[in-house]
């Protein structure tokens, strides 16, 4: 017995070792400056001017709203009060909102905070995952360049579920890197935790980051004889039971749940969580979605490959989408030189199994691979931000090579000054031409630039000659702040204005204004400008349909929406606010009841500005969720729906879009259900009262 356990009652042992370990970690720190520096820099960018960002976005605070006043809303992610339909993803980044709501009140920075705060963490686990295999300044590096991505910045103020999601999957590697360094269980494990809670964020997307990790333990762990290999394979499989029991739990809960007890999937048409993992947001987003814009059913529009959809909110695919207009200047500034460094680690291990950083290439390289091939020939609908979760497994890749050319006596890890001269030169080309691609995407912006880069040129010409190892780290440090300076600059540009709420995007105003139509007004089409928008009027017969965020990112829904309603009228997706707002007041004059309109994003307009009871039929746009007359039925008889408004101006849409979300549902109850008539403002608004005629739609159903 130790003289420590006479003299102090356990109790007092215990605070002793707490206080330690937190003198430990304090400590650890402490001794890197570099990381308290990273840290608060991306404080900073994620917390300045928060609130210029309003809402964001609308669709999701309309949700978090819901949930933050019904625990039945909560569990399933119900965007209406009622709890008629869900959003369209998993419900953990929502809970995470909807949580800090109830902390904190409704209003925007309650929703923000939290993710300005992921994106902080996940910029220290960056830096230390590449830190522990490539040094303090491979660390350094690798969290300063996934800081200073703009989209990075764009997301991190946003309430859409990827910055959660990216969270999610750069602590798996977080952990995968820690059972590489010390072969054990557990934090297999909690990598497997960490992609099923990245599963739940946002679904089949967190799968992307499994076969590297799982390629790399493997290799690593291959041992010589069918023991140890047998070891490694159980020890991986832990990691995946782990993975399934997290990720699937909530899927599990909707699907044992009777569909009469929670709300409808929404972006299905048979009610089904499993249709929504494998179809909409699964090969959907890949192949298209059937029936619509890019899909098998609908067609394509403006050719070069991806559909409607691969073009118009992507680019074309094939293998330098990644650089073009709308992704580019998000996230492809830098790609060359993480290319390069993935190459030159894997030339420097030669894949030696007893090499742990052969299991952090494959790992890291593997996620970074395969999210970018997925990427660049996704043909279904893909915004430009989905690339944001491209950005911490390139940092992570430009860190190990900005190690490699460091000498360990100053944070990197490279030995050989021979290594470093030849890595040197290739990297900082790599880099310097992608950024140079991208710049030319910018129709004349940051045009500054160019000559920025050319000095990384000269350095890098320099760093193929021999040097003493602290003028190769001055001249590496030169490279890093040249190459930098524009997605800095780029990055920076965010925070002086409110995001787009449905396509968050970094850089100047007229880029997070991209999406369709954020361009110039009035033009038809969609032609990309040089800044990332697009010039066009919209999808509409009319002029001013289409896509019009507002600048003050706290309005829902967009001007005109997709149904080609005129200026000022019709607009969002399944009527204007004028229309649903008198819909809404007649309704709780006479009994209340939820009104069933066609889109999500109309209904999420009135529940952000009134608390409405609205909930939207049709999904999203109006288009992607088709419910059943019956189901519609049955919410009548249990008196969760009273009101249905049916929508018109949804005939319309999209080139090549063949769905009507809900419309033949909603037609049947129009055709049975008592006609109420309102005008206001000169507009005239058609309602229907379904009250007691739940009957009366299941036989017209039939018929």
């Amino acid at each position: 017995m130790s003289w420590d356990s006479l003299t102090f009652p356990a109790p007092a042992r215990a605070r002793l070792g707490a206080r330690g370990r937190r003198s430990e970690r304090l400590r650890w720190l402490v001794a890197r400056p570099e990381l308290i520096g990273l840290l608060a820099l991306t404080a900073v960018l994620n917390l300045w001017n928060l609130s210029v960002n309003g809402w964001a976005n609308t669709y999701y605070a309309a949700a978090v709203r819901s949930m933050s006043t019904s625990w039945h809303d909560f569990l399933f992610a119900s965007l209406d009060k009622t709890g008629l339909m869900t959003v369209d993803k998993p419900p953990l980044a929502f809970w995470v909102q909807a949580l800090s709501v109830r902390l904190f009140g409704f209003h925007s920075l309650s929703i923000l905070v939290p993710e300005a705060l992921m994106g902080v963490l996940a910029v220290g686990l960056v830096y230390d995952m590449t830190r522990r295999m490539f040094g303090r300044a491979g660390g350094a590096a690798a969290g300063l360049a996934f800081a200073l991505t703009p989209i990075t910045v764009a997301i991190a103020r946003h309430n859409n579920p990827d910055e959660l999601l990216i969270l999610c999957c750069v602590a798996a590697l977080w952990c995968a890197v820690r059972a590489l360094e010390t072969g054990r269980t557990k934090w297999l494990v909690w990598c497997g935790v960490c992609v099923g809670l990245g599963f739940e964020t946002k679904m089949g997307v967190a799968l992307f980051v499994v076969p590297g990790i799982a390629l790399g333990w493997m290799w690593t762990r291959w041992g010589d004889n069918w023991r140890a290999r047998w070891v490694a394979l159980r020890q991986l499989l832990a990691g995946g039971a782990a993975l399934v029991a997290v990720g699937g739990a909530w899927p599990l809960l909707v699907t044992l749940t009777p569909a009469a007890d929670r709300p409808w999937i929404s972006g299905t048409s048979d009610n089904s969580i499993w249709s929504l993992i494998f179809g909409y947001n699964g090969l959907g987003r890949v192949a298209g979605q059937t029936g619509g814009p890019g899909g098998g059913g609908g067609g394509g529009f403006g050719g070069g490959g991806g559909g409607f959809g691969g073009n118009l909110f992507g680019g074309a695919t094939g293998p330098f989408r990644l650089l073009e207009s709308a992704l580019g200047d998000q996230a492809g500034w830098l790609l060359g030189f993480a290319v390069v460094a993935g190459l030159a680690i894997l030339v420097l291990t030669r894949l030696r199994r007893r090499d742990v950083r052969t299991g952090w290439l494959m790992a890291v390289g593997g996620a970074f691979l395969v999210t970018a091939v997925v990427f660049s020939y996704a043909g279904g609908i893909f915004h430009p931000y989905y690339v944001s979760f491209l950005a911490p497994f390139a940092a992570a890749l430009l860190g190990a090579g900005v190690g490699l050319m460091v000498p360990r006596s100053l944070g990197g890890v490279a030995g050989d000054a021979r290594l470093a001269r030849v890595i040197a030169p290739l990297a900082v080309a790599g880099g310097a031409v992608t950024e140079l691609v991208v710049l030319g995407e910018l129709g004349g912006a940051l045009s500054w630039a160019t000559p920025v880069i050319a000095v990384a040129g000269a350095c890098a010409i320099a760093l193929a000659f021999g040097l003493p190892g602290r003028v190769r780290a001055v001249l590496v440090a030169v490279v890093m702040a040249a190459l930098l300076a524009a997605p800095a600059t780029w990055a920076a540009e965010t925070l002086g204005h409110a995001t787009s709420s449905t396509f968050p995007a970094g850089g100047s105003a007229s880029t997070s204004a991209g999406g369709p139509g954020g361009g110039s007004p009035g033009g038809g089409g969609f032609g990309r400008t040089g800044r990332g928008g697009f010039s066009g009027g919209g999808f509409g017969p009319a002029p001013g349909a289409g896509f019009a965020p507002s600048p003050s990112g706290q309005s829902g829904g967009f001007a005109g929406g997709f149904g080609g309603g005129r200026a000022g009228g019709p607009g969002g997706f399944g009527g204007d606010s004028t229309s649903l707002t008198a819909a809404v007041r007649y309704a709780e004059q006479h009994g209340g009841g939820a009104i069933g309109v066609s889109s999500q994003s109309s209904a999420a307009a009135a529940i952000l500005s009134s608390k409405a009871n609205v909930a939207g039929l049709g999904g999203f746009s109006g288009r992607e969720s088709s419910v059943s007359a019956t189901w519609l039925a049955q919410e009548v008889a249990a008196g969760r729906l009273r009101w249905v408004i049916v929508d018109s101006s949804q005939r319309g849409g999209l080139p090549g879009d063949t769905r009507t979300g809900s419309q033949s549902a909603m037609s049947v109850a129009a055709s049975v259900c008592r006609v109420v008539t309102l005008t206001t403002n000169g507009t005239t608004v058609t309602m229907y009262d379904c009250q007691g005629r739940a009957a009366a739609i299941l036989e017209a159903a039939r018929g």
